[in-house]
């Protein structure tokens, strides 16, 4: 089509620049479709010209049945298999059609198509049907916190392992990663009850070696103690703990100055203790070895006063709500 316009472009008497500008290609493209139009003026001189190198040996319905089968789910044929590899799709194609590629040529055929059948990423879905309420009111405390009111985002985390290293960790050097041994000793584990303080990054935390009500309940009546004056807005997850008549109780003992937020389901992402979690884990946990659980719940402990001292602050959240429109925060 464009080598057309192009023959009819020129033999419009348009020059050659203006008919480059008009059909999206170089003054150097259209000389060489005129040329070669002049030098044999019929339609078929348009067309490719014979190339070197081996002619294509797969159909191209046999390639797009390659891409369909990679885009398929395997379990319809293969109850015992959960995604495609290159080659599973090979045994499959031959199964199905006969035709013997290669897996070399499968893997040119889908990675032409940025396909990869064999990568599968983590996805989070709400079912929650007032999503979008519930992650607009945590956002709207998050950015217009309600005057001489203390927003704090709550949770639980489980199952901190105290790992002990048989072999110390070897740290990078030139042109080489830092490496660990995968063998350990387990000393237990420790759940960690924290709470963040959104205007200030603050963290309040308390180490216990189980996450129970009753935990979580003495945890509550420490932060009354820690912020004694004016309303508390708790933001937390839909954990069952997190339910019941036991928090109108403590409501009660505490003059109802609390108010409990929920996050929406699966959407704990909303609670911006999970920032700092993360960050928890990258600096003590990830590599870290403990002797005891004891030591564990010493250095998470000795890190929150080092992060309340010298790195607090608060986070910075660009997300209002509104999908449309979404900042990562």
């Amino acid at each position: 089509m464009t080598r057309s316009r192009i023959i009819l472009s020129v033999a419009s008497g348009k020059s050659v620049g203006t008919v480059a500008a008009g059909c999206g290609v170089t003054c150097k493209t259209v000389r060489k479709w005129c040329q070669r139009f002049a030098q044999n003026p019929v339609v078929s001189t348009l067309s490719d010209a014979p190339r070197c190198g081996r002619p294509i040996q797969i159909p191209s319905d046999i390639r797009c049945q390659i891409i369909k089968l990679a885009c398929s789910n395997p379990l319809k044929r293969d109850p015992l298999r959960n995604v495609w590899t290159i080659g599973s799709l090979k045994q499959q194609l031959q199964l199905e059609t006969g035709w013997n590629v290669s897996s070399s040529e499968i893997h040119r055929i889908l990675s032409f198509k940025e396909i990869r059948p064999h990568r599968v990423k983590m996805w989070l879905h709400s079912p929650d049907p007032d999503f979008s309420s519930k992650v607009k009111r945590i956002c709207s405390l998050y950015i217009t916190p309600p005057p001489k009111a203390t927003v704090l985002c709550i949770d639980e985390k489980t199952g901190m392992q105290a790992l002990e290293r048989k072999y110390p960790l070897k740290h990078a050097g030139v042109g080489r990663e830092g490496r660990k041994e995968f063998e350990y000793v387990r000393h237990g584990t420790r759940s960690l009850f924290a709470a963040l303080d959104i205007k200030t990054g603050a963290i309040t935390g308390h180490c216990s070696p189980c996450r129970g009500a009753d935990d979580l309940l003495l945890f509550m009546d420490h932060l009354a103690k820690v912020y004694p004056k004016g309303p508390i807005y708790i933001i937390w997850d839909n954990l069952n703990i997190h339910h019941g008549d036991r928090w109108k109780k403590f409501n009660q003992r505490h003059w109802q100055r609390f108010r409990f937020v929920y996050t929406p389901l699966h959407a704990s992402w909303a609670n911006q203790i999970e920032i700092w979690f993360s960050i928890l884990q990258r600096r003590v946990l990830r590599h870290g070895s403990f002797k005891t659980g004891d030591d564990l719940q010493r250095k998470v402990l000795q890190f929150i006063q080092h992060w309340n001292t010298y790195e607090a602050h608060p986070f910075k959240w660009l997300f209002k709500g509104n999908f449309d429109n979404a900042k990562a925060c």
